[in-house]
């Protein structure tokens, strides 16, 4: 598959990154030769140092043969652009990154599929609908919903006061069963477990069940007494905070706090005081965090540029006795790093755009990809179509590849769990979790 992406920043180097790894056809397009000599050193792909909205640049890159043109430079038109011209140059699918959230409005898709766009993506959207889930379910890591919440997949840490520790998954989980563990991650390690895995302290376990039976699950992992979320206080107003404070339930309180005055203003314009209070201030100064009610405070989300500054301030909030915080993490790096630390949730915006982009590479009817931010290992929502392979053989005869699972699978709406019996059917809605970048390699049991 050939691929082209404009803009060696910090989106299209991790999308090059990722998408090397399954031996595309890449080309990376960019002005700055040192952001592209970086990439290259690492990467087997080519470079073109070139204005990505040069049409002798785009020619240059073999656009006219290419499946997927990815535009993720930082100014917004320019991708737009991009995307046009590409289109116009021959490239099968377009993707542009965006910052005007107007443009997503479901009335403009025809607008922009008109330009030859077929996709729009806005990291930050993104990121904050994936913090408004988390804090919604403070007891969670991660929260999912597939198929309009037929399913729900939950990244959950273990602790003390789970029931399930330290017992094969083949004793916890029969046919009958109302969840299915679907991997694992402990340390550095990520598992697709199987009937002899067991679960242990501090791992983080992700489950596939349906809404009916996430109080058992709560029960099950010992998270009865996690209190729900009323008041929440976000660390920096950037983009990702303000969207998060939109997309936060009603009855929660919000206070953002940043340490630019103009950015205070701009916020205090477009924000009103139901959605949010706007704090002029550091919030990585205790004295200011304990004035402004953190004790009272049951989420704190750190959403700064520094990475660094967000983990150590969810760190601080963790030791004033915060129990549900969110960090987000950019640098790819620190990822680790701040999993090990323990600082609860993590956000990365360059994996969750990579998510969205990914699905536009299979050939198979994928409705929705997502990264397990701190897993090797992602989850694909696949549409079975009319004599697939899946639908040939039961689950256990299917001879999937090694490290892959099937989660669970929708039918006339209806979530339903799946074991080595279950004859998968057209029109089913398949949810798989598979190591890192597999999921390519499942088209052909799908489509």
């Amino acid at each position: 598959m050939k691929i082209i992406i404009a803009g060696a920043g910090a989106v299209g180097t991790h999308l090059a990154q990722l998408l090397a790894k399954e031996n595309q056809d890449i080309t990376l397009i960019d002005e700055s030769e040192e952001k592209l000599s970086k990439v290259a050193d690492n990467v087997d792909l080519l470079t073109l140092n070139a204005k990505p909205n040069s049409i002798h640049g785009l020619k240059d890159a073999g656009t006219k043969h290419a499946d997927l043109f990815i535009a993720v430079t930082p100014d917004e038109m320019k991708n737009i652009t991009c995307c046009m011209l590409a289109h116009s140059l021959g490239a099968k699918k377009t993707v542009a990154r965006i910052d005007n959230a107007e443009y997503l409005n479901p009335e403009y898709k025809e607008v922009f599929k008109n330009f030859g766009i077929n996709s729009l993506i806005f990291p930050e959207i993104l990121a904050a609908r994936d913090i408004a889930e988390n804090i919604e379910h403070s007891w969670v890591r991660q929260w999912w919903e597939v198929h309009d919440g037929a399913l729900i997949m939950l990244g959950i840490k273990l602790r003390e006061t789970a029931e399930i520790l330290n017992i094969p998954l083949k004793s916890l989980c029969g046919p009958n069963t109302c969840y299915h563990i679907v991997a694992i991650k402990r340390g550095d390690e990520t598992i697709i477990p199987n009937g002899d895995t067991t679960l242990q302290l501090n791992d983080v376990a992700y489950f596939m069940t349906t809404k009916k039976h996430i109080e058992f699950i709560r029960k099950i992992v010992g998270k009865e007494e996690y209190e729900d979320v009323e008041n929440v206080m976000i660390m920096g107003g950037g983009r990702t905070a303000f969207h998060t404070a939109l997309f936060t339930a009603d009855h929660m309180d919000v206070k953002i706090i940043e340490s630019d005055a103009q950015r205070c203003i701009e916020l205090n314009e477009t924000l009103t005081n139901n959605e949010a209070m706007v704090i002029h201030g550091d919030a990585r100064d205790s004295s200011l965090l304990l004035a402004e009610g953190i004790q009272r405070t049951q989420a704190f989300v750190a959403l700064t540029r520094q990475s660094e500054s967000n983990i150590l301030a969810c760190l601080t909030a963790k030791r004033l006795g915060v129990r549900k915080t969110v960090a987000l993490v950019d640098n790819l790096e620190y990822v680790s790093m701040a999993e090990k630390l323990d600082i609860g949730t993590i956000i990365n915006k360059k994996t969750i755009a990579a998510s969205h982009i990914y699905q536009m590479m299979l050939d198979s009817d994928v409705t929705n990809v997502k990264c397990l931010t701190v897993a090797d290992a992602d989850v694909a929502e696949f549409e079975v179509k009319e004599g697939a392979k899946v639908t040939r053989k039961p689950v256990k005869d299917l001879g999937l590849p090694s490290g892959v699972t099937i989660g669970g699978l929708v039918r006339d709406g209806e979530g339903m769990q799946v074991n080595g019996m279950t004859q998968i059917q057209a029109g089913d809605s398949v949810v798989v979790f598979c190591q890192n970048m597999f999921i390519k390699k499942l088209d052909k049991y799908f489509s």
